[in-house]
């Protein structure tokens, strides 16, 4: 039965999780039927509108997205956790992609929402990311059995401290295109552009950005206001949809466009993500494991210019233009990335009804 107060109106949680904003719903508070739900979203967010400005959505990619979460029935899991990216200028609800930022979120929102007992001063919650088929541990703190958002935890892109939200993914190569490589090459050549198709849990274009005619280390505004690069961007975006196994991408948030170049600031490698029409103020969490990944694969645009670390197990720091996301690799005899882990923080920002 559902605990939804009307046909426009639905219990919300608002939270920061990572870089990114968004409503975190309870599966059976929103409509079933796919179209009303998405509609009743649109409503919530106040897309299409460039400003957002009779909705939530705060006229930003970055804080016009949503988590519905579930109890799950799946044996080891704890909570299914979908993700939607609602667009800030068009009437488009997507679930093409996952979102590592909105995930720090779910841990801390079932603990809430009742859907997970918390367990002593930590609480592992195992969350199943919808959107790819795949899985995720998040560790809660939860002191004295309370979701607490406070420590010494920080994260680039994210004013002050807050808990730790520790993530660990396993087996996310090819969540969305079927294969780490969905061409099964380190290099394709697209619109005479290097490229590496890859997706280790976010579809992604990996170039050089000296490739694109710039430096790699612009600021986002400038980045945004290159009518020609981004033009130039989208086209090969568009020529690689069906190669990625992703269909025509025209209406899509995937593949991600990623512009590396040699790290400045003593990491592994410097990015430039399009999300995929804007620039970027950071990198999302996957996006930055699929790059992470790419640095690592013999041959590729990002290889070439990476400084990569020695051993199995490699810490890779991927420098963005407000600071860095630090992705821990484990890696085999061969040496094929097994698991990725990084470090989140989340923060309750609203708990109530939310109207459409």
């Amino acid at each position: 039965m559902s605990d939804r107060p009307g046909p426009d109106a639905a219990r919300c949680m608002w939270m920061r999780g990572g870089t990114s904003k968004g409503g975190y719903f309870l599966k059976q508070d929103l409509p079933v039927d796919i179209a009303a739900r998405d509609a009743f979203l649109l409503k919530v967010m106040g897309s299409p509108d460039p400003r957002q400005i009779d909705g939530m959505g705060g006229a930003d990619p970055l804080t016009s997205k949503i988590a519905v979460v579930g109890k799950s029935r799946r044996e080891g899991i704890d909570v299914d956790y979908l993700f939607l990216q609602v667009f800030v200028d068009q009437a488009i609800v997507t679930d093409a992609q996952n979102c590592g930022n909105i995930l720090a979120g779910i841990g801390p929102f079932a603990i809430e929402r009742g859907l997970v007992e918390p367990a002593g001063e930590e609480t592992r919650v195992a969350v199943f990311m919808e959107n790819t088929g795949q899985v995720a541990i998040a560790t809660v703190q939860t002191p004295g059995g309370v979701v607490t958002y406070a420590g010494n935890a920080t994260i680039d892109g994210v004013p002050g401290t807050h808990a730790p939200i520790p993530l660990e993914f396993r087996d996310t190569a090819g969540s969305s295109c079927g294969a780490l490589l969905p061409t099964g090459n380190a290099v394709d050549m697209v619109n005479g552009v290097p490229v590496t198709l890859i997706d280790n849990g976010m579809p992604c274009v990996v170039m050089k950005a000296s490739d694109l005619g710039i430096t790699g280390y612009e600021d986002r505004d400038s980045l945004d206001a290159d009518a020609a690069l981004k033009a130039r961007i989208e086209a090969i975006r568009l020529a690689v949809g069906e190669r990625m196994n992703l269909g025509d991408v025209a209406e899509k948030s995937v593949p991600k466009m990623m512009l590396v170049a040699p790290p400045r600031n003593g990491g592994a490698v410097s990015v430039r993500s399009f999300i995929p029409h804007r620039a970027h103020a950071t990198i999302g969490v996957l996006g930055a494991v699929s790059v992470a990944t790419a640095c690592l694969i013999e041959g590729s645009p990002a290889a070439e210019l990476a400084n990569i670390p020695e051993g199995r197990r490699k810490t890779l720091s991927v420098e963005h233009p407000t600071g860095e996301m630090s992705c821990v690799l484990e890696t085999d005899e061969g040496g094929a990335v097994t698991s990725a882990a990084l470090l989140r923080t989340a923060r309750k920002l609203m708990d109530g009804i939310v109207y459409a």
